[in-house]
């Protein structure tokens, strides 16, 4: 299929819903360093706190905003009144304020009616316009929302000037098909632009962010590694690759850095990164069975569904079970000594002895030291 050529927002939310994930507190370096990262990145925006949380909190989205970065800056907010007012004077012009949208939240949460919610959107974006903010309303919980309601939060929100409507899949529980249609019906009642937020809490949160762009959505919401409450959130690199080499979507983030962003944030997050984490996992570009080694060899769009080197990375060649021949004899150039394919045969069995019982795959000191028992 071919897509006709547009971009997409990324709007990282690391800083904010990343930080949300269960025991994970950045301090305030780590903030300051993940933001530069991300904007030298070239992600166009991120949201970078929740000001009603405290007044360190604030103090650290001043110290964001004082940076200077060219990335747009958001904060998120509830609904209410009191909670803007902790959003002004922090040097960030844009705020997302949500507000539930889903009859269990509004009905066993908020303990409220339809009816105030959309008189709480007219009320508390026009406050926030008053204020100088620009406005996102955060529709949560929206993949559980009745459509038509949801479609008179989306008019409420623009006649009251708000310039975005975010749809949150808040628990997680919707697939591709379903986020399509649930943007493409939002897009059809409203001149906003949309963002999608999606949770990962089936594995799908990547998969409906790209849905959601090709229904329409102009917003998305990313994390880097995918952090983010319970399962966590899109990732951003998941999301930019999938979007440019997918469907030729551009996002203008540049991913050729991004292993280091990737290991701060994992860092100073405390989550480990899978060994096969898609793009940046430690073992996802590796190869061991010898009919890819021997294809990747000869071409590596043989076996190259993703080229590593867009996030920074390369293709490594284990030796392993599984090796051939052609895998050996490349082992050995690489430590600069020439083996025939009669002598890689040879050493095919030493090697496969080896990783069965030693669980790894040999070094250079081992492959020397198989080399000169032949």
């Amino acid at each position: 299929m071919t897509f006709p050529a547009r971009s997409i927002v990324i709007d990282d939310t690391t800083l904010r819903d990343g930080e949300q994930s269960a025991g994970v507190v950045f301090s305030l370096d780590e903030k300051l360093n993940i933001a530069k990262q991300l904007a030298e990145l070239g992600v166009p925006e991120l949201e970078i706190g929740i000001p009603a949380m405290g007044e360190q909190e604030r103090e650290e989205i001043k110290a964001i905003a004082a940076l200077g970065l060219s990335s747009h800056l958001l904060v998120w907010s509830r609904m209410r009144q009191e909670d803007l007012q902790h959003c002004l004077g922090l040097g960030v012009d844009t705020v997302d304020l949500s507000v539930s949208a889903s009859d269990q939240h509004i009905q066993h949460k908020l303990k409220q009616s339809r009816a105030w919610v959309l008189a709480t959107i007219d009320r508390c974006v026009k406050a926030a316009l008053d204020a100088g903010m620009r406005v996102c309303v955060g529709a949560e919980d929206a993949s559980r929302a009745d459509s038509d309601f949801l479609a008179q939060m989306a008019e409420t929100a623009q006649a009251a000037g708000a310039c975005r409507i975010r749809f949150a899949d808040t628990v997680g529980v919707m697939e591709p098909f379903g986020v399509h249609d649930a943007i493409r019906k939002l897009r059809a009642v409203t001149d906003m632009d949309i963002e999608m937020h999606a949770h990962d809490d089936l594995g799908l949160a990547t998969a409906n962010t790209l849905a959601a762009a090709l229904a329409g959505a102009t917003h998305v919401n990313t994390t880097v590694n995918g952090l983010g409450e319970r399962a966590g959130n899109a990732a951003l690199e998941e999301v930019v690759v999938g979007l440019k080499q997918l469907y030729g979507i551009e996002s203008g983030v540049d991913l050729r850095n991004f292993p280091a962003l990737s290991h701060r944030v994992a860092t100073a997050s405390g989550d480990t990164i899978g060994s096969r984490k898609s793009l940046i996992g430690r073992d996802v570009f590796s190869h061991e069975a010898g009919i890819h080694v021997d294809g990747l060899l000869k071409d590596p769009a043989n076996y190259q569904g993703v080229d590593p080197a867009l996030v920074g990375r390369s293709h490594q060649l284990v030796l392993g079970k599984h090796s051939g021949s052609q895998g050996v004899v490349h082992a050995y150039r690489q430590l600069g000594i020439q083996i025939n394919r009669w002598q890689a045969g040879r050493l095919l069995p030493m090697i496969r002895q080896f990783v069965s019982v030693n669980k790894r795959a040999p070094q250079s000191a081992d492959l020397n030291l198989f080399l000169h028992s032949l």
